[in-house]
């Protein structure tokens, strides 16, 4: 997978939650329509709210650990699309690009997740083979 530049990620990620908020804006106003709506607002819109946030990381755990939330926020976007989908709320046509990108954005902050934990792992390694000298 080519490395996608942060800047790139942070744009990104607020289209993403833009087209979040125009999806949740055409949803039906019935009670699934408004509690669907709400769940994946927050989800949708927290995306790139927590991306910026692992930008800013302050150590690698702290990355590793937004970077986590950012792949849950994504996952549960997509899980709520799924639902809008499956409940006939809204034609699968209208909500399928969305849904792909909130796939592709999942699997993007999956795979930095995984590198992240794996080389927050080899420093501890090295460092505790280092402090046994």
């Amino acid at each position: 997978m080519a490395s996608i530049s942060e800047e790139t990620m942070k744009k990104r990620t607020k289209q993403f939650a833009l087209r979040t908020i125009q999806l949740c804006e055409s949803l039906p106003e019935t009670r699934t329509g408004r509690v669907i709506a709400n769940q994946l607002l927050r989800s949708g819109t927290s995306v790139g709210a927590n991306y910026r946030a692992a930008c800013r990381a302050r150590s690698s755990p702290d990355f590793v650990s937004k970077i986590g939330i950012t792949l849950e926020e994504s996952d549960e976007s997509a899980y709520w699309m799924e639902l809008i989908v499956e409940a006939n709320l809204i034609p699968e046509s209208r909500v399928s690009n969305l849904l792909q990108e909130a796939d592709e954005l999942t699997a993007i902050f999956n795979a930095s997740h995984k590198t992240a934990n794996l080389n927050l792992r080899e420093v501890n390694r090295k460092s505790k083979i280092e402090n046994r000298k």
